[in-house]
């Protein structure tokens, strides 16, 4: 059920086209290409199993676990904005 200018629906559009985003920028960060033998980073051996779980990656697991930690930091933004801020 919808209220004000809202379409039956609009919701669950909202909450999908939210999914649907964040699921094409997850594949978006995926590695691709052949994997590294060593980090880009520090330079350290990545191993083998690293190397046939991930297809194409770059990093090891300590540069990688911080790259993904930056990455959050400056993910947590709302692209779309508060219902809030559009009646404005």
């Amino acid at each position: 059920m919808a209220s004000g200018w809202a379409k039956d629906g609009a919701v669950q559009e909202q909450i999908d086209s939210d999914i649907d985003d964040a699921v094409l920028q997850a594949r978006s960060r995926l590695p691709q290409g052949e994997s590294l033998s060593h980090c880009l980073e520090c330079d350290e051996p990545i191993p083998v199993a690293r190397q046939l779980a991930i297809g194409g990656v770059k990093l090891c697991v300590a540069c990688q676990q911080e790259a993904d930690q930056h990455q959050m930091r400056h993910a947590l933004m709302n692209r779309r904005g508060s219902k809030d801020s559009q009646l404005r």
